[in-house]
């Protein structure tokens, strides 16, 4: 099943830039389609494929690193063609 979901990480830490780069190098080349900007990260792909990734990313996030915050918005269907029609 198509699936779109957008990250927000946000580390509770000094360090936050370099944790955030980390995160986002580390899923470019998983095969996904992925858009960035300043606020969120949106990745598209199939369902099952797509979370394992993730909690395998969020995994190594939460080991290298205290005060880690992840929030996801998972939608069913593929939205990377979306555009506001108002």
């Amino acid at each position: 099943m198509k699936t779109s979901i957008e990250i927000t990480l946000m580390p509770l830490n000094n360090n936050y830039k370099e944790i955030i780069k980390s995160f986002i190098l580390s899923i470019r080349n998983e095969g996904f389609e992925i858009l960035e900007n300043p606020l969120s990260t949106q990745i598209y792909g199939d369902f099952g494929p797509l979370m394992e990734m993730l909690v395998q990313k969020i995994k190594t996030a939460f080991a290298n690193a205290d005060g880690i915050m992840i929030n996801l918005k998972i939608v069913k269907g593929y939205r990377i063609n979306y555009k506001a029609d108002f």
